[in-house]
C-alpha cells in the first residue's frame, strides 16, 4: 500500500471490492471521464484511515492537487488526502461521463460492504 506503514485492516477487502467493478463503455471521443480514489489520513488518529471516491474531466493526480489546493475541494480530501490509489480505479478508465457517475456511487459503496469505516464522495 505504499507509505501508509501498516494497512488498515480492509485493504485486502477494499482492493478486492474495487478490482470486482468493470466498466462497460470506454470513452474514445468527446467527453472523457475518469473516476478516482484518495487514501485519507487523519494525522489527529493515527490508526484513522479511509477512502475518497470522485470523477473528473480531468486527469486524476492534476484533480487531486486542485483537491490540496483548495479550488473546488472536497474538504475531506483538502485536509486529510495523502495520495491517490490508482490500483484501485486505474483498470476502469477512461470512461464515459454516465458511467463515470455510476461507477462513482458503485465504488463508494462496495468499500463500505467491504469494511472501510471512512468513505468520502461517491455522489
Amino acid at each position: 500500500m505504499g507509505p501508509v506503514a501498516t494497512a488498515p485492516p480492509w485493504w485486502s477487502n477494499a482492493r478486492r471490492a474495487a478490482l470486482s467493478l468493470g466498466a462497460s463503455t470506454r470513452a474514445t471521443r468527446g467527453a472523457v471521464q475518469s473516476v478516482y480514489v484518495v487514501l485519507l489520513h487523519d494525522r489527529s488518529f493515527p490508526e484513522r484511515h479511509g477512502l475518497y471516491v470522485g470523477q473528473t474531466s480531468r486527469d486524476p493526480d492534476w484533480r487531486f492537487d486542485q483537491h490540496k489546493a483548495g479550488y473546488k475541494a472536497s474538504g475531506a480530501v483538502r485536509r486529510f488526502g495523502e495520495r491517490l490509489l490508482p490500483e484501485l480505479f486505474q483498470h476502469l478508465n477512461p470512461l464515459q461521463r454516465w458511467e463515470a457517475l455510476e461507477i462513482e456511487a458503485a465504488l463508494a459503496e462496495a468499500f463500505r460492504h467491504a469494511g472501510v469505516g471512512w468513505v468520502e464522495g461517491g455522489h
